[in-house]
Formats: C-alpha cells, sequence, structure tokens
C-alpha cells in the first residue's frame, strides 16, 4: 500500500492512497459473501454464492467497489494511527478515485483535525464580577405578573377603560396598500400593555363592541420589520369585545395559592430568587468576558469548517428548544424575521466560532495543567445519571458505554479547567 501525504487549509490532511491488486483480493471473498448475503440467487443459500456465479449476475465492477469499502472500513484505523499527527475530529471524506478488474485500486481521504493551540497569558487576568441588586420595582413586577396569572375576566357591555381586554380584528395599512401579514381576527389586547407599539391600545379607550377605530401610528425606527420601521401605519381596528379585568389583591389568601404563610415571605422569597437569577447572569458575564481576554491572548490553528457547522447546528437545536419552552417554534420565529434557517445560521457563525474557540481553549489548559477526572468522579456522574433516567432501559444503556463514559469523562475535565480558569481570573 502506498501513501501519499498532503495538508490542506484549515487543518484538513488529505491521504491519496494506492492498493495492489494482491492487497485488495483477500476482501474479494467477504464482499461476495456479504453480496450474496442481501440478494437472492435460485440454487443458492444466502451467503454462498460463488464468486463466478455472482459476478455473471450483477458483474465484476460491484463485487470490487465492496470489497474496496471492506478495505477501507479495516484499514482506517492503521491508516490514521500511521500517518496522521493530530486528534482526528467527526467522520473523514472517502472518495475512491481508481477502480477497475485487474489494476490497482486508489481512493483519497481527507481528514479534520483539532486545531492546534499556543496559549499566551491566562492567569492573574483580574476580571471583575458585577455586584447584583434587586430593586423593590423588579419585586413588584414580577408579583404583578403572578396576579396577571389569576386575572379574573368579565364580559362587559360598556366602553373600553384601562386595564380591560379587548378582542378586536385588525388591518394595517401602509400607503393605502394592506401590510403582508398584518391582518389578523379576535386578537386579544390588554389595554396599558403596549400592543404592537407604544401608543396602540390607548387609542382603544372608550370605544364599544362593534366600534371601528382608524388611527395612524409612526413605527420605532429601529423596530425589527424594516419594511415599517420609521413609517406612519394606519390601522383599522373593530372591537368585537369587551372584557372587564379583576386582578386579586396581593394579600395573605393570594400568596397562600403559592405554599406560603405572608406577604412578606412571598417578596422575600422573589427577592433571593431575582438575586440569585441575577448572580448566575453576573458570573456568565464575567467568564465569556475571561475567556475572550484568554482567546485574543491566544494563537488558534486554522478551524476546520465541520466544527463551525457541527457548532452552528447545535445553537439551532438550543434556540429551538427554547423557543418551544416559551410555546413558540423555530418555524414561525423565522416568519417574524423574515428570514430562512440558512440565513440564521449564517449569522449564528461569527458567535459559533467564538464558541469553538473556547472549547478549544478550556481543552488546551486542561492538558497544560494536567487537569483529569477521577474515576470516582465519572462514576459519581454515571450512578447520577442512571437515577435520572431510571427506567428508561435505551438511555441507561447507552450510559453504561465506554464511549459514553468517554464523554462524560471530557465534560468533567472540561468542567474542573473552567473552574480553576475562573478561580485564577475573576474577582
Amino acid at each position: 500500500m502506498k501513501i501519499e501525504q498532503k495538508n490542506l487549509p484549515k487543518s484538513q490532511v488529505e491521504l491519496a492512497v494506492n492498493v495492489s491488486v494482491s492487497e485488495l483480493e483477500p476482501f474479494l471473498s467477504p464482499a461476495v459473501s456479504q453480496m450474496s448475503n442481501e440478494m437472492k440467487i435460485e440454487g443458492f443459500r444466502p451467503g454462498n454464492v460463488p464468486y463466478d456465479v455472482l459476478k455473471s449476475k450483477i458483474g465484476e465492477l460491484p463485487i470490487i467497489e465492496t470489497a474496496a469499502h471492506l478495505l477501507i472500513n479495516k484499514e482506517m484505523e492503521k491508516l490514521i494511527k500511521d500517518n496522521i499527527d493530530g486528534l482526528v475530529i467527526g467522520q473523514p471524506q472517502i472518495n475512491i478515485t481508481k477502480l477497475a478488474p485487474g489494476n490497482d485500486m486508489e481512493f483519497k481521504v481527507v481528514f479534520d483535525l483539532l486545531p492546534k493551540v499556543e496559549l499566551k497569558d491566562y492567569k492573574d487576568l483580574n476580571i471583575k464580577q458585577e455586584s447584583v441588586e434587586v430593586s423593590q420595582e423588579e419585586v413588584d413586577k414580577v408579583i404583578s405578573q403572578l396576579r396577571e396569572a389569576q386575572v379574573k375576566e368579565v364580559l362587559a357591555d360598556r366602553e373600553i377603560r384601562d386595564n380591560d381586554k379587548a378582542i378586536v380584528d385588525i388591518k394595517m395599512f401602509l400607503d393605502k396598500i394592506p401590510v403582508d401579514q398584518g391582518q389578523s381576527q379576535n386578537t386579544a389586547v390588554i389595554i396599558g400593555k403596549d400592543y404592537i407599539i407604544p401608543g396602540f391600545d390607548k387609542n382603544l379607550l372608550k370605544a364599544k363592541k362593534g366600534d371601528v377605530k382608524i388611527f395612524t401610528l409612526v413605527y420605532p425606527s429601529d423596530h425589527y420589520q424594516s419594511n415599517l420601521a420609521g413609517k406612519n401605519v394606519e390601522f383599522e381596528v373593530k372591537i368585537n369585545d369587551v372584557f372587564e379585568r379583576e386582578l386579586p389583591e396581593v394579600n395573605n389568601e393570594f400568596v397562600k395559592n403559592f405554599g406560603l404563610k405572608n406577604v412578606e415571605e412571598m417578596k422575600s422569597n422573589i427577592k433571593k430568587s431575582l438575586e440569585q437569577e441575577k448572580e448566575q447572569k453576573a458570573k456568565q458575564k464575567s467568564e465569556l468576558a475571561m475567556l475572550d481576554k484568554i482567546i485574543a491572548n491566544s494563537i488558534f490553528g486554522e478551524i476546520p469548517d465541520s466544527l463551525i457547522e457541527s457548532e452552528t447546528d447545535l445553537m439551532l437545536r438550543e434556540m429551538e428548544y427554547h423557543l418551544s419552552m416559551q410555546g413558540a417554534n423555530l418555524e414561525n420565529y423565522l416568519q417574524s424575521i423574515k428570514k430562512s434557517k440558512e440565513q440564521l445560521a449564517k449569522e449564528m457563525e461569527p458567535e459559533a466560532l467564538k464558541r469553538v474557540k473556547s472549547a478549544l481553549l478550556v481543552r488546551e489548559i486542561a492538558l497544560s495543567e494536567k487537569i483529569e477526572a477521577s474515576q470516582d468522579e465519572i462514576n459519581k456522574e454515571v450512578k447520577r445519571m442512571l437515577e435520572y433516567y431510571k427506567g428508561d432501559k435505551e438511555i441507561e444503556s447507552k450510559i453504561k458505554n465506554p464511549p459514553y463514559q468517554k464523554h462524560m469523562e471530557n465534560q468533567i475535565v472540561q468542567r474542573k479547567a473552567l473552574d480553576k480558569l475562573k478561580e485564577w481570573n475573576i474577582k
């Protein structure tokens, strides 16, 4: 087997491999056995069709091609071990370039390699974490949201007042032309909540069921709908129904619905929860600032497209998950911002690149500082995961597999390395 190696841009390596007829020959018989297992030939049991019989049925080239793939699969690990200096990531790109009966076989395989990272300063960077404070106004806002969740609504035969809910049909026009996707029916509008754009809800005050209100508002110049931003939009709004909304009083009876004793306990719990949320955000912000600084100090080899694509795909899946938690979906979100999934992915690439660099950086620091995961730490993580997915046999089986436990080991190491970085750098 003759091998020629070529270094490609973006941390890729290509091997051009020549396989002699004699080296391919041992794989012909297994190829025939495999192929004859997948097809029915009269007079022969599956897997027991002679080479010449199969050749007469399908030709010689398909047999040689199957043999070639069997050879490549068997030799791949050795090809990497003997020829590649670096860690191979993802699946190699294989292209058979020459294949003919009685001739040497030739194929090329391209590997993506984990880029090299040259570390510079990554300690004593003096990143300051912001202090957090929760105002009474923020606590009151949460209480207001809890009241809204328990509001009582009663149909009202009167004019619209502040805090009412109006059920309306909306038509929007730009220069007398209907706005694309600017028409809706039976839409709920809470008066005082700045529905659509500031001022919309106030224009409905004093209207009654059956009334039609026509008014014009200027869209904010920074509105996400660029076709409307900064422009005068005419609204035609028909009132279908009016509901009076009765919000519960904030008293001890109200807080009992949340398993609390009194109003003061509710306010205290809300404040603590908001403090924890802000603290977490402050930690994330300082962590990102730290990683940005270390990235700027370090030198990275060229990063394969496959790593960025993989991270972008992960970011899209994360977005899809968060949207689903809010009762929305990615398709509707894309429609609202008038972009395709491909366009959104393209916009995510700079952030995906930063995330890839952060992961490479933390990995390199873990290696440099000899940060490892003990078997006890791995066992504890396995136990925790098995307990969490108890009863799900498929996931339990996956957790017990060595490849998944190796993944958990890497996760533990990354977490410990990141903790050390924060210990060294964040005050």
